[in-house]
């Protein structure tokens, strides 16, 4: 039997995934209109802690599927991610499953030295803007400066994660 001591560690093929997230500030938002992005559909599949994404790049309309599990972690801007690729096939068999879906477009923004992805989300959750960036030293992401558009800190509040979101919508403040 699995303990919650077990479900902390990493599972034997995963990367740590770090990242942090901020709001988006409406009145300091970049433009982003000139800028490719990536429209990305994600499903998160009922009854499991699966994703299922397409990401379509706009400009040239390739697409990648994948299939990513994220485990749960005692530090939410460092968590164990398991992702494998999946064909077109192997996307459609999988997009039967019952799951709750949200939409966004993710362009990359420059800032000083680093790219943040900036989020533009469509459907229930239009209106809401996320900057992430993700690192690959831990002490670099925590001593990282928020983007000057970026508001508050939402990197460990779990109804800024994108199942709680596909699930429950906007938190209201």
């Amino acid at each position: 039997m699995r303990t919650a001591a077990d479900e902390m560690r990493a599972p034997k093929y995963a990367h740590v995934e770090r990242e942090r997230r901020w709001l988006v500030q409406p009145d300091a938002k970049p433009e982003t209109d000139a800028t490719g992005c990536l429209l990305i559909e994600d499903r998160y599949i009922i009854g499991t802690r699966l994703r299922l994404r397409r990401m379509t790049d706009e400009a040239t309309g390739a697409r990648a599927h994948k299939l990513t599990r994220k485990y749960e972690a005692a530090d939410p801007l460092a968590r164990p991610i398991v992702t494998a690729y999946l064909d077109d096939a192997e996307y459609a068999v999988l997009t039967a499953l019952p799951a709750h879906a949200l939409t966004k477009r993710r362009f990359t923004i420059r800032s000083g030295d680093h790219d943040y992805n900036l989020d533009r989300f469509e459907g229930a959750l239009a209106g809401l803007r996320l900057t992430e960036i993700e690192q690959e030293d831990d002490a670099a992401l925590r001593a990282l400066d928020a983007p000057h558009w970026a508001g508050h800190d939402v990197s460990q509040d779990q109804h800024y994660q994108g199942g709680t979101l596909a699930l429950s919508g906007i938190p209201k403040e």
